[in-house]
């Protein structure tokens, strides 16, 4: 027996060492020779890449079809679903491509900012080395300077990659098409059905929606680093520096600097000095001479015209000094135009009316000349100031057309990120997919009454929905209490400080607050049970573009002293709830501390009042939809409250609160508050049914 036994232990181990190592192999052993090239130059450089004959009868991919679309030319299939909403990259390994004869197919190989373009991407989360997971494949054959390639053996070199498929979810990279005498606006190199980022196109040659416009990318701008300047009046009004300028756009310069004196400086190349590095960065007039490109940032706008191709690198130079570009280039589109809003950063102006171009800055007004400076600056610091900016930016726009549910908003994209917009979405546009983080925030603004709020944090505590408790705390003269005094509860609670004792610290966009609910409540409404604050969260999940509160009030039209009337008695109808207890969409908190019209901000902060009433105004004027009422309840306060605690109970302060919608009427133009007669309550609120059977039994009376 005992040897049947040792024989039976001797066969099991020797199974399992066996499926051991078949595992291991499995997984270590390549399973294809593309998914086990990973690109990087630190392993691999252009002299180690294998060598890659050319046929002449090699095939070549079609010119390129100019009604391709994403719906026609790209097979979105391969992309699928993941969680992160996000395309994965496949990168080729590097091959050197020459003829029959050995000579190569570019002059130049593999240049440093294709390079520098390729290992951001490797370096990024959109890579991935397993190519059966790729969704969008990228050649490592530089394209990006046609005057460097064979247009006929690159193509071959093109349609020979594995995974070709006639172009089909295939992009290449080009800066600079074309060549003389016609200098087409796009690369001239047949690619089938591959999607092109290019430096120059024109409104004939790109393919909205598909091909991806980008700049031309400038090594002057990434190797000089400019003193930062703040926006306001330059030297210089007007500047060209551009040295390969048209002879008649040059002599119309000339006519106008000729009008207009000093305000405008014509620069050209200086024929003084010896070519070289150090003449690229230098500028004349009339032998004096200025270091470039520090010199754009002297004058207030800089003019880029067109050479012989669209797009300039002048164009990168100009942004990175803050100077506003002046652009005389009909029909070219502008980089990155499908996401990016122009107007905010330039002057765009037809070529013929290149003329008019003195009278037509001039009627700019000066507030405005310093906006479009300071976004100037940041779109190159953001888009423009590296090969990484530029390609990342191209796979974040394709990005966002494959996964559009997930894609950036117009804010995301031009909005400097002082405004933190990448961490809250617009409830006008809501998801598809649930929200990251659910539960909903309880911020509590309050000064100095500790008792009441500890009160408060115990109730909101019992809530099951809450995610996070916040209080700010306005008083600056006193501190927060210890925290071994503050109530102990099962979801994290924050205190933060306020450096002034504003009203407006309630809407803060605090990064504390992660959630996409927001439940804003005073320190003293102590009244509201947890079921209803469950129950208003739920209506709010169903609503979530909504302020659903508790406390309602209205607004009425005082026909004797034609002006509106702010009313708290109760009515059948309501315009607003008061954000002393209610729900609301964090977006609101961005838009409420950022883009509230006029000066309603200051002026609430200024009379210690209606900053509950901005909101309601604020909402109602984006959403075009009144407020929600939840529940009966009327009565909010704790009882023993005076006059001397409650800021709200003071004759004045009610006085003041019409004062206030006609304040706010006046900034914005109409009255957005809508008037409803309805409120929301459970189901079986009023049903003679068992209070166990209800979902919501402690409702509360009036």
């Amino acid at each position: 027996m005992k040897i049947k036994h040792r024989i039976y232990y001797i066969t099991l181990f020797s199974v399992v060492l066996l499926g051991l190592i078949a595992t291991g192999m499995f997984q270590f052993w390549p399973h294809s020779i593309e998914s086990s090239a990973d690109w990087t130059m630190d392993k691999r450089s252009v002299h180690d890449a294998p060598l890659v004959r050319l046929s002449v009868s090699s095939p070549i991919p079609e010119r390129g079809d100019l009604s391709c679309r994403m719906h026609t030319c790209f097979d979105v299939y391969r992309c699928g679903y993941n969680p992160k909403n996000r395309i994965k990259v496949y990168i080729y390994p590097l091959q050197r491509f020459v003829d029959e004869v050995g000579v190569p197919i570019s002059s130049t190989g593999l240049s440093r900012e294709y390079n520098d373009l390729l290992s951001a991407i490797s370096d990024s989360d959109f890579y991935t080395d397993d190519v059966s997971r790729a969704c969008l494949f990228i050649p490592s054959i530089d394209v990006l300077n046609q005057n460097s390639l064979r247009v006929r053996e690159t193509a071959q070199a093109l349609a020979m990659l594995p995974r070709w498929d006639k172009g089909m979810n295939h992009l290449l990279f080009n800066m600079l098409p074309g060549g003389p005498p016609d200098y087409n606006t796009a690369l001239d190199v047949p690619r089938d059905r591959a999607l092109l980022a290019g430096g120059g196109f024109s409104t004939w040659t790109y393919r909205q929606g598909y091909d991806v416009s980008i700049p031309v990318y400038s090594p002057i701008s990434a190797d000089v680093e400019l003193p930062e300047r703040q926006p306001g009046p330059r030297r210089f009004f007007i500047l060209s520096s551009q040295t390969a300028i048209h002879r008649e756009y040059r002599a119309e310069l000339e006519r106008l600097k000729e009008e207009n004196g000093e305000a405008l400086l014509l620069l050209d190349k200086c024929s003084n000095l010896s070519q070289g590095a150090a003449s690229v960065r230098k500028r004349c007039y009339k032998g004096q001479v200025y270091d470039y490109p520090q010199i754009l940032q002297e004058s207030s706008f800089c003019v880029v015209l067109r050479g012989a191709r669209l797009g300039q690198a002048a164009l990168s130079d100009v942004l990175q000094a803050g100077c506003v570009p002046v652009i005389l280039a009909d029909s070219y589109i502008l980089p990155f135009s499908e996401v990016l809003d122009w107007k905010r950063a330039s002057v765009v102006i037809p070529e013929e009316k290149l003329s008019e171009m003195y009278t037509i800055l001039k009627s700019i007004p000066h507030r405005q000349v310093e906006e479009m400076q300071r976004q100037a600056h940041w779109f190159w610091e953001a888009y423009f100031s590296s090969m990484k900016a530029i390609g990342l930016t191209t796979l974040q726009i394709i990005n966002d057309r494959i996964y559009p549910y997930a894609a950036r908003s117009y804010e995301q994209w031009n909005n400097p990120p002082v405004v933190k917009w990448a961490s809250v979405n617009s409830p006008l546009f809501l998801p598809l997919i649930p929200p990251r983080a659910p539960g909903f925030t309880a911020v509590v603004l309050t000064y100095d009454r500790v008792e009441s709020l500890f009160r408060v944090i115990t109730e909101i505590s019992k809530v099951p929905s809450l995610a996070k408790l916040l209080v700010v705390w306005n008083n600056q003269n006193k501190s927060p209490p210890e925290e071994s005094l503050w109530p102990k509860i099962g979801v994290p609670l924050k205190v933060v400080r306020t450096k002034e004792n504003k009203l407006s610290n309630r809407f803060f966009p605090y990064d504390e607050i992660e959630t996409e609910a927001v439940l804003a409540i005073d320190d003293d409404i102590i009244m509201l049970t947890s079921d209803e604050l469950q129950f208003g969260y739920e209506v709010w999940r169903e609503f979530p573009d909504r302020l659903v509160g508790y406390p309602g009030r209205l607004h009425l039209w005082d026909h004797e002293m034609g002006k509106w009337k702010y009313e708290s008695e109760w009515t059948n109808e309501v315009s607003m709830v008061l954000t002393g207890a209610a729900f609301y969409h964090k977006y609101f908190n961005y838009l409420y501390t950022y883009k509230m019209p006029g000066d309603i901000k200051n002026w609430v902060d200024a009379h210690m009042n209606c900053e509950d009433i901005a909101m309601n105004f604020l909402v109602a004027n984006i959403t075009g939809k009144a407020p929600i009422k939840v529940t009966p309840r009327k009565k909010f306060k704790c009882p023993e409250c005076t006059a001397i605690d409650g800021l709200s109970l003071d004759q004045t302060h009610m006085v003041e609160r019409s004062e206030c919608i006609n304040k706010f009427a006046s900034v914005f133009g109409t009255m957005p508050l809508k008037v409803v007669e309805h409120r929301a309550d459970p189901v079986l609120y009023k049903d003679d049914f068992p209070e166990k059977l209800k979902s919501f039994p402690n409702i509360g009376s009036l």
